[in-house]
């Protein structure tokens, strides 16, 4: 349990209330570690934003679910936990589905998935300022071994789906090295899924057929800051990042988290949104193959959605207690 900062803490005290009436209802039977120190706070009271203890416990558990954290510009030396996570762990796959909410702001029959590579490109953190700070220098970082790790986990995940189709998306016109990688590599390790519709697209491309027709997508795959993107984008058809949740997943380890960032504005008014943080769960028990516990929690979710019982960001008057109460309510044994 990584609560972290600002809302973090009480998105992920509602998601373990649920996981908790998870195990009350025979669904599964979880074992919760204490509260593990990570994020700005961390730092402050520790000197580290990542502990070595925080690392190391997640390491060893069978998955992590993670609240928020602040990472502050212009600190020195202060480097995104979440990042060090993905990268130190080896946190490779990056999922975050997009599918339809009974909700006002959800548009109907939408189920895509987008996998993004979640340990190099633009953040893996290779970055200096010249000598008379007039000009600063990232250096993007594709290499062959991470482009076919993820995109074959793409590819399992899309066999797993009603919906066959996969997109490759990249901007090899422009990024011709990098990119240029990606993409051979990419449609070198497709060849091994005749089963599949491949096909891809540039990311601008992407991004306006994400808003004119989402329809037409399966699966998208694509690098570490254009996933980061384009899935901050489509939560927007589906409810925004309220609704937003996501795993970090590699071969021995995952954290699961809300998209949503910390919002310190909020922290402590207990209005914040718990239901991402609540469908990150959701997404936990589905990769520890707790596939009933699954769909009883997002159906829970669908049905306070439907009611009406959410926060006032989805039209709601409830407060994160509240409608973590409703879930919980609505929470049933699948027959």
């Amino acid at each position: 349990m990584l609560p972290g900062d600002g809302i973090g803490p009480e998105v992920l005290a509602a998601a373990r209330t649920v996981l908790d009436a998870v195990n009350a209802r025979g669904l599964a039977h979880f074992q919760f570690s204490e509260p593990l120190a990570i994020g700005w706070s961390a730092s402050e009271a520790t000197g580290a934003a990542l502990p070595d203890a925080t690392r190391d416990a997640v390491a060893q558990a069978d998955a992590a679910l993670f609240g928020a954290v602040t990472t502050p510009p212009n600190i020195a030396g202060y480097r995104s936990p979440l990042l060090a996570l993905r990268q130190g762990l080896e946190l490779y796959a990056n999922v975050r589905p997009c599918r339809s909410f009974a909700h006002a702001t959800s548009r109907p029959n939408l189920d895509l998935l987008i996998v993004r590579e979640n340990t190099e490109g633009m953040y893996a953190g290779i970055e200096r300022i010249s000598d008379d700070g007039e000009t600063a220098y990232t250096e993007r970082v594709i290499t062959r071994a991470a482009s076919e790790r993820i995109v074959r986990y793409a590819c399992e995940q899309t066999r797993r789906r009603a919906n066959k189709r996969l997109t490759i998306v990249h901007k090899a016109n422009v990024l011709r090295a990098t990119c240029g990688l990606f993409r051979r590599t990419a449609f070198q390790v497709t060849a091994d899924y005749p089963d599949l519709d491949v096909d891809e697209l540039l990311v601008d491309a992407c991004a306006m057929r994400l808003m004119k027709d989402p329809e037409c997508f399966g699966t998208l795959v694509t690098t570490n800051l254009f996933g980061d993107i384009l899935s901050d984008q489509a939560s927007m058809l589906v409810g925004g990042l309220g609704l937003a949740a996501s795993g970090n997943i590699g071969a021995r380890a995952a954290v699961f988290e809300p998209v949503h960032g910390s919002a310190p504005d909020l922290a402590g008014t207990g209005r914040a949104n718990p239901l991402a943080a609540i469908l990150s769960a959701a997404m936990m028990c589905a990769h520890l193959q707790l596939a009933e516990a699954s769909r009883a929690i997002e159906a829970a979710v669908d049905h306070a959605l439907r009611t009406g019982q959410t926060t006032p960001d989805m039209g709601g008057s409830l407060g994160t207690e509240a409608v973590t109460r409703a879930v919980v309510a609505a929470l049933r044994v699948p027959r």
